[in-house]
């Protein structure tokens, strides 16, 4: 039996999957293959190195728990202006995640990684996935994460890669074709209760984003319920937290822990259509006077 962990992308909203993973490693679920999209891959990433024991998820925790909105969408100037004149393809440098990656990644190449790992990628010329399992780590999480206009893409094989959440946001098709047999589906959901949209082109973007993926990946998890074995952990609803927000990532990974281990109590987390906990909803009118992270099992 194989057991896969699929983490989807999110943004800052990645620090909910650091509280899944807790909570799976709980309840002593470990992975034999990580598939990973955007935040996702380098949550995937991370843990491929470290462990998805007690230690290397609390220094994955540390590591949310610093991070800010400047860190990893550095602007730098010229860049910037050169974006805007035409001359360059992201409005942002992908430096501050260069240096994130360089200080935890713990190989290479992927091939290398302790656990296998899967990055899942798009070609932004043909629009489809591409998912990489060898080759040089860096750069495919890199890719990975790489918003258009917002991160410049990342060229690998005369391919031009960015996001993966373009193609496949969940990249459960990843899983089964790598041969799972049990997949456990960790997205960082979306912000479903914001009362305005993000005051900067790539926190727009970001969010944009995160709507688009959420779609697809309610469309994937019901395609393959019936196909394998397949849990889908609950994320946090209503959500107020923008995806490009970094100074919540404390609370978001302890809700995220506290939802996935009541989910887990019942049936292993089994739930028959997952999907319908997918759907998209918005709650604007709770939303106005309130702004926290709100624990929930299902949307509404």
């Amino acid at each position: 039996m194989t057991t896969a962990f699929v983490l989807s992308g999110g943004g800052s909203l990645g620090a909910i999957q650091v509280g899944m993973l807790q909570a799976l490693a709980d309840f002593h679920i470990q992975p034999d293959l990580l598939v990973g999209t955007s935040a996702g891959a380098l949550n995937g990433a991370f843990i491929a190195g470290h462990g998805p024991d007690a230690d290397g998820l609390d220094a994955l925790g540390g590591v949310w728990a610093r991070l800010r909105a400047r860190t990893v969408f550095s602007l730098a100037p010229r860049q910037t202006l050169t974006a805007l004149a035409g001359s360059s393809t992201g409005v942002c440098s992908d430096r501050g995640l260069r240096a994130l990656l360089d200080q935890h990644l713990q190989y290479d190449a992927l091939e290398d990684a302790p656990i296998p790992l899967v990055v899942v990628t798009t070609d932004l010329l043909t629009g489809r996935e591409v998912a990489l399992s060898t080759g040089d780590a860096r750069r495919a999480v890199l890719a990975s994460c790489a918003i258009p206009a917002v991160f410049p893409p990342v060229i690998h094989e005369d391919k031009v890669l960015v996001d993966g959440g373009l193609a496949n946001n969940s990249a459960v098709s990843q899983a089964v074709l790598a041969g799972a047999d049990t997949v456990y589906v960790l997205t960082s959901g979306y912000a479903c209760a914001l009362t305005h949209l993000p005051r900067t082109p790539w926190g727009v973007a970001t969010h944009a984003l995160t709507l688009l993926t959420h779609q697809r990946l309610a469309a994937d998890v019901a395609f393959y319920a019936d196909r394998v074995d397949l849990i889908v952990l609950p994320t946090p609803c209503p959500l107020h937290v923008s995806p490009i927000d970094f100074g919540r990532a404390r609370e978001l990974t302890r809700v995220g822990r506290d939802l996935a281990r009541q989910w887990l109590t019942q049936e292993g987390g089994r739930r028959p259509h997952p999907e319908r906990y997918l759907g998209l909803h918005d709650h604007m009118r709770e939303s106005k006077n309130s702004d926290h992270v709100a624990p929930a099992t299902s949307p509404g």
